[in-house]
């Protein structure tokens, strides 16, 4: 019984074999029905993915949130430019290099960016990280009730039963006045680290039966020092581990209204639903391996790389066997090398350059010099491999991906924490996309699809074969 045995309570005297033959009946006769030629969507001129022939992204919106850019388009033709992302107008290098340089911690100062559109002076920063911190404590018994009980093999899956679960924490859920959004968009990015760190002991606990070690966070620190807090058994990390970490909450908070994750939250604020099942939504979406799951992607072919070439430095042995990757003999089966290539930067991917730069150090310092030094050899040999097996002549650069596993890796987060940790960051963008979509936009999301089916008559069931 390959899919209803685990999933299913038989009675006494029912037949499982049956019901399983039975079952299977009914797929092969769907099968035909989830199928559409290729061809249709062309002659229908159906933008799949909702992108452009020449790949550029359909226009569905308008934001001042964040803007991603990585080419140009002139009279027609699509060139490649260096690649840019923009909080709220300003770039992210200018804020990573701010708060680097000033060895503070940045991930709050973006929030209250993206959330009131403007860099908060000193006395308005502090006076939001004192909310964050009042916000960050769980409602009462909500570990209890809601993390501990039930608990799933995916963390992700977890943390939308988790926000879901909030609503009914709240007094005021389904109002969509701007103020009580924003009470609820702070809420939420004060307590979804704690969520998923709190999610992933529960799961320790439950399927690989290790000890449950539950934390608190701790008031007066930073979201960064407090996720490394509650997700380790110890509590402890340092403070360049606590200042790598917020460098990729930083990274990660926003990324434009056309990404998968982000558009779907727009698309359920669109329709006037609350701000829990919006998010939720979103969350949703960033699992998916095509979206925020690509980073565990990247280190299952990364390992795999390591095991199967024998001398990574060696580049034509290493580019032989990213070919095999290429060419389906390789990886996951699907012909793609992640980390690499993105549907918006053509260049460079900004996001890549900042964490490449600022991980350096640590990445020798820890002992991961040789695995960073590999990822540089994907990265470098990739472009030219992928165009001249797919006989292209297109620009190809490394995506956010290639380095952030490599990233948690070396900060000890484990993988069943990669993109559950996207989400931490990601959810300030989501809930300042809702707030501007239920405010400006003022209609629901509803494009077209064409239906090919066949018109049919209606038959008795007594005739049908």
């Amino acid at each position: 019984m390959a899919y209803l045995d685990k999933n299913i309570t038989l009675l006494p005297g029912e037949d499982a074999a049956r019901i399983e033959k039975q079952y299977d009946s009914l797929l092969t006769t769907s099968r035909s029905y989830y199928t559409i030629p290729r061809t249709a969507f062309d002659s229908y001129r159906v933008k799949r993915g909702l992108r452009e022939a020449d790949g550029t992204g359909v226009m569905a919106g308008v934001t001042r949130v964040g803007s991603a850019h990585g080419y140009v388009v002139s009279e027609g033709d699509k060139y490649p430019v260096e690649g840019v992302l923009e909080y709220r107008g300003y770039d992210l290098r200018d804020l990573i290099n701010n708060f680097m340089s000033e060895n503070r911690f940045g991930f709050e100062e973006t929030t209250f960016l993206l959330f009131f559109g403007h860099l908060p002076t000193a006395d308005e920063l502090a006076e939001f990280n004192e909310l964050l911190t009042v916000m960050r404590r769980l409602p009462p018994r909500f570990t209890e009730d809601i993390i501990m009980k039930a608990p799933s093999r995916s963390i992700m899956n977890k943390l939308q039963s988790a926000v879901l679960a909030l609503y009914a924490y709240d007094d005021n859920p389904d109002e969509v006045t701007l103020d009580n959004m924003l009470r609820q968009s702070i809420e939420i990015v004060a307590r979804l680290p704690v969520i998923a760190a709190q999610s992933y002991a529960v799961y320790r606990n439950a399927f690989y039966h290790k000890s449950l070690n539950l934390h608190n966070p701790h008031d007066n620190l930073s979201t960064a020092e407090n996720f490394l807090r509650v997700l380790r058994s110890d509590k402890k990390y340092t403070e360049a581990e606590a200042h790598l970490l917020d460098l990729c909450l930083v990274i990660h908070a926003e990324h434009g209204g056309g990404n998968c994750s982000t558009f779907t939250t727009r698309v359920l604020s669109s329709s006037g639903t609350d701000t829990y099942s919006a998010i939720s939504g979103g969350i949703g979406a960033l699992k998916g391996p095509r979206h925020g799951g690509a980073n565990l992607k990247v280190q299952e072919m990364f390992d795999e790389i390591k095991a199967n070439v024998q001398n990574p430095r060696n580049d034509d042995e290493l580019a032989s066997y990213l070919l095999k990757i290429l060419r389906k003999e390789a990886g996951d089966g699907s012909g793609l090398i992640y980390g690499m290539g993105h549907a918006v930067y053509t260049k460079s991917d900004p996001r890549a350059v900042l964490l490449k730069h600022f991980a350096r150090q640590q990445a020798y310092e820890k002992g991961y010099g040789d695995d960073f030094d590999l990822l540089e050899s994907i990265e470098r040999l990739t472009p030219d491999l992928f165009c001249a097996f797919k006989g292209l002549s297109q620009e190809m650069c490394a995506n956010v991906d290639l380095y952030s596993g490599l990233v948690y890796r070396m900060l000890g987060i484990p993988t069943e924490m990669y993109t559950p940790l996207f989400t931490v960051a990601r959810v300030t963008g989501w809930c300042a996309h809702r707030m501007e979509e239920y405010m400006t936009a003022g209609k629901i999301m509803r494009p077209a699809f064409k239906c090919i089916a066949k018109s049919r008559k209606f038959e008795p069931i007594a005739d049908r074969s």
